[in-house]
């Protein structure tokens, strides 16, 4: 049995593995993908240069980069029986239920799903990146009732999501607002969903079922669902002036408020600074400013009432909102973003592979006997 002390609750502070693509430093507020400080990323290069980045180690040039996005448009295509599959979910399946279950199903169809070649390893999860959206858009069209529509490859990754879900293609400030947040939300260290995969990949399963399992680890409310409670919270509270009371009411009831404070981050996110100024620029020009009001006024108390921050979640649910997508779908979006992060932590875990196999510290009972079951 191993010592209690030698066990904390969650595994907090427990180092999994060593990564080379991300670094969360929690003390000061900092998040690196190989090297890059997440300040230095946003806003000057695309998803798709985060996604080589994280593959391949180091940011494209134009070569690789057009060579990439070709590569992704080619594969965005889904099997048709998958497509009739997305079609007959229930129109009332939660988004997440849905991609988890499509996402499972793919592996039925890749000639590669069981080839653990790392050429094929890389192909798989160059295919994941690309088709992870376009389940999500078309399960969203399809329970709309209106018609699906063929990705158009001239479209980077963004801007193409934001095409199929909307039907019409998006403006240059939409794009790059995805884009953005795709950048921001790409890979986080050992989060929970990352860990899940790795854990599944490290028994020597397949891609499809890594990513199954950091699907159905990021549905939780703990850890991509938070986005959502966000914007529930803030249609709540309703209006500006009632922020203070609502907050008020919550912390004497000792009531959680929705992406305020992070396991990992003891002072600011540092991907929120980049999401509130996005949520202030589109609050203005595309939606109601009453939200981002809203969000400055609670991420305030809550700063000087209880010293927590804002998280990411926080300002990307007022982002989405004022992009007109539904609450429902801001997890998947999370989703998609991280299976950039995912699938290259499931190629370095492969790289250097040992089954994952934690021990527990046993609490129960010791030396009982068996009594015979007409004496029970």
């Amino acid at each position: 049995m191993t010592n209690p002390a030698a066990s904390p609750k969650g595994l907090e502070g427990v180092v999994a593995a060593s990564t080379r693509l991300s670094d969360v430093n929690g003390d000061i507020g900092q998040l690196i993908y190989c090297g890059y400080n997440i300040d230095e990323l946003a806003g000057k290069v695309s998803y798709e240069e985060v996604v080589h980045l994280l593959h391949q180690g180091h940011l494209p040039n134009r070569k690789e980069l057009t060579e990439l996005k070709n590569k992704l448009a080619s594969e965005r295509e889904l099997p048709k029986a998958l497509i009739e599959t997305i079609k007959s979910f229930p129109k009332s399946t939660p988004p997440m239920h849905a991609i988890r279950t499509a996402v499972s199903a793919l592996g039925c169809f890749d000639p590669q799903a069981e080839d653990d070649s790392p050429e094929a390893q890389k192909n798989k999860a160059i295919r994941l990146i690309a088709q992870i959206p376009i389940v999500t858009a078309y399960f969203h069209r399809a329970r709309q009732g209106k018609s699906i529509l063929p990705p158009d490859p001239a479209l980077g990754e963004a801007a193409n999501f934001l095409y199929l879900i909307d039907g019409a293609k998006p403006s240059g400030e939409k794009e790059q607002t995805m884009d953005m947040c795709y950048v921001l939300h790409a890979d986080h260290g050992m989060n929970a969903s990352t860990f899940s995969a790795r854990v599944t990949i490290a028994t020597l399963s397949d891609m499809y079922s890594a990513i199954t399992s950091a699907i159905g680890t990021l549905k939780g409310p703990l850890h991509g669902g938070a986005n959502e409670g966000v914007i529930k919270m803030l249609q709540e509270i309703g209006s500006p002036d009632k922020v203070d009371a609502y907050i008020a009411d919550c912390l004497t009831q000792k009531k959680k408020i929705m992406g305020i404070g992070h396991r990992i981050y003891k002072t600011l996110d540092p991907r929120a600074p980049h999401l509130k100024r996005m949520a202030q620029i589109l609050s203005e020009k595309l939606g109601d400013p009453k939200w981002i009001q809203m969000s400055e006024r609670i991420a305030e108390i809550m700063l000087k009432e209880k010293n927590l921050n804002a998280n990411v979640d926080f300002y990307s649910a007022t982002v989405y909102f004022s992009l007109g997508i539904p609450t429902d779908l801001f997890t998947p979006i999370f989703a998609i973003a991280r299976t950039a992060g995912w699938t290259a932590h499931v190629l370095e875990q492969l790289a250097d592979n040992r089954l994952i196999r934690p021990q527990s510290t046993y609490t129960g009972q010791s030396g009982l006997k068996v009594v015979p079951i007409d004496q029970r």
